[in-house]
């Protein structure tokens, strides 16, 4: 440990007098950009297999939860030890079959909620904590999965589809009465319901997604390569967008 406690030791210093002003002047609320930043960083570098960079970006969010903590200890709340205790005492706890050699006599997914539950004691609930400020499709994906894990669920992918069926009709009556209200519910519910897909199928939405928009920007830009955009006509754009998916296709 220490590296780390240089690590610690290091942020004190650039938080006190003789150290960094623009250090000394952070609040904890900047860190709700540079943490988003970070973390977004972070996937960047996994979806790529970028190794060395996935040990930079972890050092960069390591030195962000020391630099909250030290914020946090001079404020007499807590320090970066009491937060390893915490979760080191909250991680063993979770896994009594590891380190007590306990039978959990349930599979792990649903005496891991189980043993949350006790933790919380009366303040907990099955769909808590579930942070509203997660990207939406993200946050649908965490509260089904865990909504499934007590059963609450659809029994067979056909009636997903179904009910997805359902809903396009649905986002079709609500766009004919051009109530604007009614268009964004029915729309939110399809999306939902495509969540459910996803999971069914074993595929994370938000990274799916993300991929779709990565692969909509290199086609796009493909275009814009071979044509003026500004003055191409849609027939053209579409020509060049299918030259070069039949070039992706055919490199796969």
């Amino acid at each position: 440990m220490e590296a780390f406690d240089k690590l610690v030791g290091l942020m004190a210093t650039l938080r006190s007098d003789e150290g960094c002003p623009w250090d000394r002047k952070q609040k904890i609320s900047a860190f709700k950009t540079f943490m988003l930043e970070e973390v977004y960083e972070i996937i960047e570098a996994i979806e790529k297999e970028d190794l060395p960079d996935l040990r930079e970006e972890l050092g960069d969010l390591l030195f962000h939860i020391v630099f909250i903590a030290q914020i946090c200890k001079e404020r007499n709340a807590f320090d970066i030890q009491d937060v390893i205790e915490d979760v080191y005492r909250k991680m063993y706890n979770r896994h009594p079959h590891v380190f007590q050699k306990q039978n959990l006599g349930a599979p792990i997914e649903v005496k891991w909620e189980e043993l949350k539950r006790q933790e919380k004691e009366d303040n907990y609930s099955l769909l808590s904590h579930i942070p509203s400020s997660m990207p939406a499709l993200l946050r649908a994906y965490v509260i089904t999965k865990r909504a499934a894990k007590v059963g609450f669920d659809w029994q067979r992918i056909e009636d997903v589809y179904e009910k997805m069926e359902e809903e396009i009709v649905e986002l079709k009556d609500a766009e004919a009465t051009g109530d604007a209200n009614r268009v964004r519910e029915e729309i939110g519910d399809l999306l939902f319901t495509v969540v459910n897909i996803a999971r069914f199928l074993s595929v994370d939405p938000e990274d799916a997604l993300r991929a779709t928009s990565d692969k909509f920007i290199k086609r796009f830009g493909y275009i814009e390569q071979n044509t003026d955009i500004r003055s191409a006509t849609l027939e053209t754009m579409d020509t060049l967008w299918n030259e070069n998916k039949d070039k992706e296709n055919a490199e796969k």
